[in-house]
């Protein structure tokens, strides 16, 4: 496989082979199988490379327990319609009762299977025991939704048996656990993240508010279900959202809406319009219910395929169009962080007041004070955050004791401070300010006596505690809010260790009753043992600042799932203290750094620096 070639207990490859004419790609325990043409082992989990289509092969005629483990592993990595082929290395028992579809347990590497099997006690018995061992980063749920775990060993056992077959006694599998084992590099090449999206839930969260929900899906063909990855991506959205969004979110496809039976390709027209057939379920849903719909798949869909999609049309049980929703009528349900956003950014100066880089559409670039009395006022600053109207900011003041709300439009005078923190130490102080996609505003006290998450509804009144479950004595050290307002990102320190970690917000009531919490908090970054700084980056993925166990800081780009893109690390930059990144991802990302002061990093070119001096340079959010 590859990168993931699995070894023996010898040494000894597995065999790989490539048909380089076809770009089909052989998978064999047993050698290569001959073929006309040119043959030349090829990297099976080379990134990126979606016309290398790899296929599974049969055991061979007398094929040794080794090899029928072996074969078993490597055709979980093809392409095998329904596993039929990999279904061949067990008995007819463990045929019929594995579930590959249950879920995907992803490895650093290959799974190793043992050198020599364990043989069964019973003196009757012929069975022998393989197991296989890794390094366990990652699974898939029957979701497809992907969770990632700090690294950890894991091993399970492959038992076999001889069974009579057609040319005599042959070894097969007969215990094997349900769901695929794969390493990480053959994960890549065989799937693909994508973003269903679903409408925000909750008294205030409106109707037209659009969430990310990430899965992994088969980059080609799924064996199981025979359907192309449009129709999987759509038919995972219809099923509705993953267990840990599900919560905060709505999807306004009827309950027990599907495609319509038979569907397993989706594909635009020659007018770039996808037609979706669906069940009966919404043969009478109403046009405001159906734009609503459409503009689901429209989000979801409109970056997979080659021909970007300019229009869906949900079609009844009868063929007949339910509604059509083309790309100018969808801007009314676009996600927050479409094109079009904020792209000023803000910073703290040398003199402790906040100022702005008016973005290139809408000025010079050349900085400039802020409206009002964080712009000019007579408290020294130290973090800010800006609404993402853009019509008020929060700073800490610059010992960070204390909050101050203003209004960054109009000439007010400095109010009294919104909270005040009684931490001793300034590092105990409050966290830089963080505003949510609803205009609340959130930030930390970090008092080792009083810590507390605090929310103030609208950025103004009294705060109001946020109860985190979950937390098990970390403190948060900083956090930023999520523009569709239903997640936060928390970098939290424990036992010496700062780690990444995304949770869910749920509210209950509503106005000034409604309770805000922060639940299921997952790993974002298991694979850095210490994250300096975070950002959101668009919808669904996080810039972070990092290091790996014994390594050197780094900054790349993690989803909000947990997974690591293949392209995700970014060029280093001097000690980078915080990064800010633009709910559209085509704005620059930008850093703090020791030495070369505020610096930023346009799409395909190398970071550069924007400002010598200046600190808590932030987009509005």
């Amino acid at each position: 496989m590859g990168a993931d070639r699995r070894q023996d207990g010898r040494g000894r490859a597995v065999g790989l082979a490539a048909l380089v004419g076809c770009g089909a790609v052989l998978l064999s325990a047993c050698g290569s199988m001959p073929v006309t043409g040119d043959v030349k082992a090829v990297d099976a989990s080379q990134p990126g490379d979606s016309q290398v289509q790899v296929y599974a092969v049969a055991p061979r005629e007398n094929a040794t327990p080794q090899e029928v483990v072996d074969g078993f592993l490597e055709s979980m990595t093809s392409d095998d319609p329904e596993f039929r082929t990999t279904r061949k290395y067990l008995t007819k028992e463990a045929s019929r009762t594995w579930r590959p579809s249950a879920f995907t347990t992803v490895l650093s590497k290959a799974p190793n299977r043992s050198d020599r099997p364990i043989r069964d006690s019973d003196r009757n018995s012929t069975g022998l025991s393989y197991t296989l061992t890794g390094e366990k980063v990652a699974t898939v749920d029957g979701q497809s939704a992907y969770q990632p775990v700090a690294p950890m060993d894991y091993s399970r056992t492959l038992h076999l048996v001889r069974q009579n077959g057609a040319d005599g006694k042959e070894w097969r599998i007969d215990a094997v656990p349900d769901g695929l084992l794969l390493g990480q590099s053959d994960f890549k090449r065989l799937y693909r993240s994508v973003n269903k999206y679903y409408f925000a839930s909750g008294p205030t969260a409106g109707q037209s508010t659009l969430v990310t929900d990430p899965v992994y899906v088969r980059n080609r063909t799924d064996p199981i279900t025979g359907m192309d990855t449009v129709t999987q991506t759509v038919r995972s959205l219809i099923k509705g959202p993953t267990n840990w969004l599900r919560p905060v979110v709505d999807s306004r496809f009827p309950t027990g809406t599907a495609l319509r039976k038979g569907v397993s390709t989706l594909v635009p027209d020659d007018r770039n319009v996808l037609k979706v057939p669906l069940n009966k379920k919404s043969d009478e849903v109403g046009q405001r219910s159906c734009r609503m719909m459409a503009s689901q798949v429209f989000y979801t869909v409109r970056d997979l395929t080659s021909a970007r999609v300019e229009q869906v049309e949900l079609q009844r049980s009868d063929g007949s169009p339910l509604c059509v929703l083309d790309a100018d009528q969808a801007e009314e349900f676009a996600p927050d962080g479409s094109s079009g956003g904020p792209d000023s950014q803000y910073f703290v100066d040398a003199k402790g007041h906040v100022q702005r880089i008016p973005g290139s559409t809408r000025g010079s670039g050349e900085p400039e004070p802020v409206t009002g009395p964080l712009g000019d006022g007579p408290v020294r600053m130290s973090t800010v955050g800006v609404a993402r109207d853009e019509q008020s900011a929060a700073a800490v003041s610059q010992n960070g004791a204390s909050l101050y709300v203003s209004s960054i439009a109009s000439e007010d005078e400095l109010p009294a401070p919104s909270v005040t923190s009684k931490a001793k130490n300034p590092e105990n102080r409050l966290s830089a300010p963080s505003w949510d996609g609803r205009g609340d505003l959130w930030v930390a006290d970090r008092d080792p006596d009083d810590a507390r998450l605090l929310r103030f509804t609208g950025g103004t009144g009294q705060p109001l505690e946020v109860m985190v479950p979950g937390l098990d004595g970390a403190r948060i050290e900083a956090l930023r809010l999520s523009a569709d307002g239903v997640r936060i990102a928390l970098l939290l320190t424990d036992d010496g260790h700062t780690t990444l970690k995304i949770g869910r917000i749920e509210r209950q009531g509503a106005g000034e009753k409604q309770e805000v919490s922060v639940v299921e908090l997952r790993q974002a970054a298991p694979q850095l043992t210490d994250v300096t700084a975070m950002s959101w980056s668009g919808r669904s993925r996080l810039v972070v600042v990092g290091k790996e166990q014994g390594g050197v800081q780094q900054v790349r780009y993690v989803q909000a799932d947990g997974s690591a893109p293949a392209s995700g690390v970014l060029p280093g930059a001097n000690q980078v203290s915080s990064v800010a990144a633009a709910d559209d991802e085509q704005l620059p990302l930008m850093a703090d750094t020791e030495g070369d002061g505020i610096v930023k990093l346009s799409p395909g070119d190398n970071w550069q620096t924007v400002l010598k001096e200046g600190s808590s340079l932030v987009y509005p959010g």
